[in-house]
């Protein structure tokens, strides 16, 4: 790349904190659309414009269908991810989802009978299969470490309308994407160095000869090259080969990232995100009109709430803060089950006190969700995973949590109707046993570079982690804060004797050309004074 490119001013003249900000901003905007046709459709499914212009009314399994066929797309989507997500770059890859999306948004907005609307969500799953894998993935490697964790009315209109306002998020993406930076460390993986060096210096705000960016370049060039002498191909993945003597811990990497994604849907979330008002009529035995309205004041609880592990998910740690949100989600569909029963239970004297009791710990498991569980899983596989791994990883996450996502939708409208309140016995199990499964095999990721996992893995192939204070500790390892201090003093120390030569060069140049010309000189006026006694002597 031309010196002259380089100075040219990028991304608006924006580096350093405004540079992330906008960043972040393009991948919120991405993921809200996975969460936007969750709580819309889940008001959808109820509207009876809807149900009777698909002809619906009477067929429980073809509306789950229906519903849960968009997380079929979104897992081809994720799949199509591990193919194209390196060739074409994190932004081409968004971009190319979001073209997909528009074309699903289309046609569910504009359907008029089942197969168009089946289509449509197909479609639109695969654009935001790709986009969900590539996200979290440009954000983790465009962000600090202290930061990556913080970084979703008329008959035919009331439902037609939700659908096509995701275009507003459309729009946002195609405006922010293309002229933001590409991904560093996908860069350095492409041998494009120099180009990365320079987005490192724009992000940090500083110059790109700065020691800490050439720290940070050098250790994800180690990590490349580490990689790629080490890690396996994916045909020796699948025969059960985890590369040269297992050094970087693929397979464990790639399962830990895989079973964060599925613990967030067998936790029960899309029980309650796709149905709630199905689940608050037919559970609870609430009017259309009321639970669709408890549906949105859940949804303005949930989202202030999961504001509160913005500023605290570096702090409390990935760890801590699915443990205890298992605990809390555990507790509640367990009191869920036991209010229930008594509600469904011939006789009972309070059914209406229990069952509104109930609607009170729907409203809190998602307190615990929207703090805990809601972006741990979309941020752990990028962090989790090597950087050759990184894509692939992301990807695979994802399409488990649609895999996951799909079969939960599917089931629950079938599971409620036939088996009622033995059916949140399900989840109470799942969200119990989530706590011992990330307490022993789940290494904390908290204000850790993504270089730093690299090395965890490298140095610890132990996989109960518990036993292990630098793997479970919210803070930094002061080893690896020692190591990079030290790299970077190394650094400076390098390019400070590296400007003391060149200065050193320089000034013995500048004497030796003073030399030279006073030499010229002096031979310029002995010449010229022979010249002058030869005349005399004629």
């Amino acid at each position: 790349m031309s010196e002259k490119a380089m100075t040219k001013p990028k991304y608006f003249g924006m580096t350093g904190t405004w540079l992330t900000v906008w960043v972040t901003v393009a991948c919120a905007t991405d993921m809200t659309l996975f969460g936007y046709d969750q709580g819309v459709f889940g008001g959808v499914v109820v509207t009876q414009d809807y149900i009777n212009q698909l002809n619906l009314a009477d067929n429980a399994s073809l509306l789950s269908t229906i519903t849960a066929i968009y997380d079929i797309g979104c897992f081809f989507g994720a799949i199509a991810a591990v193919m194209i997500g390196d060739p074409l770059g994190r932004k081409n890859s968004i971009l190319l989802g979001t073209t997909i999306m528009s074309v699903g948004a289309l046609l569910q907005c504009t359907a008029f009978g089942v197969p168009q609307m089946i289509v449509g969500r197909i479609v639109a799953g695969i654009g935001n299969g790709i986009n969900t894998s590539t996200a979290p993935v440009w954000q983790g490697e465009t962000s600090k470490a202290s930061w990556r964790g913080k970084l979703v009315i008329i008959e035919s209109v009331s439902w037609r309308v939700p659908l096509a306002f995701q275009f507003i998020f459309i729009v946002i993406l195609y405006a922010t994407v293309p002229w933001l930076p590409e991904s560093p460390r996908w860069l350095i993986s492409k041998g494009r160095v120099e180009e990365a060096n320079h987005i490192l210096a724009a992000l940090e705000s500083t110059t790109h000869d700065n020691p800490y960016i050439i720290t940070a370049s050098n250790e994800i060039q180690y990590a490349v090259d580490y990689e790629r002498e080490n890690s396996p191909s994916w045909g020796e993945l699948l025969r059960g080969k985890t590369g040269k003597e297992g050094g970087t811990c693929t397979m464990r990497r790639l399962f830990l990232g895989m079973g964060a994604q599925a613990m967030q849907q067998l936790g029960g979330i899309n029980v309650t995100s796709y149905y709630l008002p199905t689940v608050l009529i037919q559970s609870v035995g609430l009017t259309e009109k009321l639970a669709r309205l408890l549906a949105a004041c859940n949804s303005v609880s949930y989202l202030l709430f999961s504001f509160i592990s913005i500023p605290n998910v570096e702090k409390w740690g990935r760890r801590n803060m699915m443990i205890y949100a298992s605990l809390g989600q555990g507790c509640c569909y367990l009191l869920i089950t036991l209010l229930l029963r008594l509600n469904e239970m011939d006789g009972y004297a309070h059914k209406n006190e229990v069952a509104s009791a109930s609607i009170a710990f729907f409203f809190l498991y998602y307190v615990f969700f929207g703090i805990g569980w809601q972006g741990v899983p979309w941020l752990y596989p990028t962090e989790i995973n090597s950087l050759s791994m990184r894509t692939k990883g992301a990807a695979l996450g994802t399409a488990t949590n649609w895999i996951m996502n799909f079969m939960v939708v599917e089931i629950t409208p079938i599971g409620i109707n036939s088996i009622h309140w033995k059916f949140y016995i399900i989840w109470t199990v799942f969200n119990f046993s989530f706590i011992p499964v990330v307490y022993l095999w789940y290494p904390e990721t908290a204000d850790r570079t993504l270089e730093d996992m690299d090395r965890f893995f490298r140095e610890n192939h132990d996989v109960f982690v518990f036993r292990h204070k630098d793997a479970i500790s919210t803070k930094r390892p002061l080893a690896y804060i020692e190591r990079e201090q030290d790299e970077v003093r190394r650094t400076s120390s390098v390019h400070a004797g590296m400007a003391m030569d060149a200065a050193r060069n320089k000034s013995n140049a500048t004497e030796f050309n003073e030399k030279r010309e006073g030499t010229g000189r002096n031979a310029t006026l002995s010449t010229d004074g022979s010249h002058d006694e030869f005349k005399e002597d004629v």
